[in-house]
């Protein structure tokens, strides 16, 4: 099912000059929907703009809404470990989210990462749209059913569609995953040393890939 296209988003604050600095800067005023209200702060996109592959999250966690930048916390530890792990740089990818901001809920003193509506993803796709744009990922990775969602704009089941490369607008070789937070709520050692393992596995497939296209000129 497609998302229906919403009342208010993130294309009223899309500057005219199309750079990634200037998109940064635009998105700190952003109020497309109501998920500033709450938030600490906007956190964009970060990598170099020439990237040959786009990593896309859900939104930020905790840690990230508090520092201002995206995969910081433990999930951002766990996609470095992996990243190194099949020979990917974190300093060449590009790094966001489908949501730039943080979503929670109080949970005692603690504030609890909630899943972001399907509207309120629709509300934050032109950010992402403009950082694809400006990127142009050779392949785009989708950390989980969220971000998977947010790039092909409808319904995804995270089992059906992990491991395959798909042709999307936003990239010819879309990759599915998951999001490195999941391995987390695994409640044994063990599930979340082979969900880990599964995910680099994942990984090194995106590795192969990138390593059989041309070289960007």
């Amino acid at each position: 099912m497609t998302a229906r296209k919403p009342e208010r988003s993130a294309a009223a604050f899309i500057p005219a000059t199309r750079t990634l600095p200037a998109l940064r800067e635009a998105a700190k005023h952003c109020t497309g929907c109501d998920l500033y209200e709450r938030a600490t702060q906007t956190v964009f996109g970060e990598g170099t703009a020439h990237a040959r592959v786009m990593l896309v999250g859900e939104q930020p966690g905790d840690q990230e809404d508090l520092a201002g930048h995206p995969f910081v916390g433990p999930a951002g530890r766990m996609l470095d470990k992996a990243l190194a792990e099949v020979g990917i740089a974190r300093d060449q990818v590009y790094v966001t989210n489908a949501v730039k901001h943080f979503k929670w809920e109080p949970q005692g003193k603690r504030r609890k990462h909630k899943r972001p509506s399907a509207a309120e993803i629709a509300a934050c796709r032109p950010w992402l749209d403009a950082e694809v744009d400006l990127v142009r990922p050779a392949i785009l990775v989708c950390l989980g059913v969220t971000a998977a969602q947010s790039v092909v704009n409808r319904t995804v089941r995270l089992n059906e569609a992990r491991g395959r490369f798909m042709v999307t607008p936003y990239a010819r070789d879309t990759f599915v995953t998951i999001h490195p937070s999941a391995i987390y709520r695994y409640p044994e050692r063990a599930q979340q040393e082979a969900e880990y393992l599964r995910f680099v596995e994942d990984l090194r497939l995106v590795k192969r890939k990138l390593d059989g296209l041309p070289t960007r000129r």
